[in-house]
């Protein structure tokens, strides 16, 4: 895979991170500190797993290409009921669903990355490890820049309330979980 072909990769794997990362910006009220972790978390996430699907290849191909949706919407959707259930009940307690809290990091690093991990399993079959790994570096690089990207663009929509903007960060996330169950089932 070339590197231009690599870049075009991670563009369109990290359209989710996007998404999540503009979400969490437009709800919490983050440090740069908790940007650069969250921002490093996402990346290490959607760069780790399709070198781990590489190196998986085609013996879980076909168990991750079944589950790989439901596994990917059961996180969004819960991470985002989450979001709007505090939204509505007692809005000025930000500790409920803490951006900050690393397991929850996590949990949208995860959530946002399994879509690269079939990708990993396609590319690896095909590609030296070699160009596996520079493939996801790139990916790994590319989506550390578009978190932060997108915790700007979410810091810039602070003018909404909390309880607003927890409705918004959540429909996102389940819009995002739903878009991606609904991609899988129709193919």
């Amino acid at each position: 895979m070339s590197i231009i072909e690599s870049l075009i990769l991670a563009f369109a794997l990290c359209a989710d991170t996007l998404a999540v990362s503009a979400a969490s910006g437009l709800k919490y009220n983050m440090s740069k500190r908790r940007w650069l972790m969250l921002a490093s978390i996402l990346a290490l996430f959607q760069g780790l797993f399709p070198m781990l699907g590489a190196i998986i290849g085609v013996v879980s191909e076909k168990f991750i290409s079944a589950v790989d949706h439901w596994i990917a919407f059961g996180l969004l959707l819960s991470v985002g009921a989450k979001m709007i259930f505090d939204a509505f009940t007692n809005h000025n307690d930000e500790k409920k669903l803490d951006i900050a809290n690393i397991g929850t990091m996590c949990i949208l690093g995860v959530a946002t990355s399994i879509d690269a991990f079939a990708v990993g399993i396609g590319f690896g079959l095909n590609s030296t490890f070699i160009q596996s790994a520079t493939t996801c570096a790139i990916i790994t690089g590319v989506t550390f820049l578009v978190a932060i990207m997108g915790i700007c663009i979410g810091r810039s929509g602070r003018h909404i309330s909390q309880r607003w903007s927890g409705l918004v960060a959540g429909l996102v996330l389940i819009s995002i979980g739903c878009k991606i169950l609904i991609e899988h089932l129709a193919s």
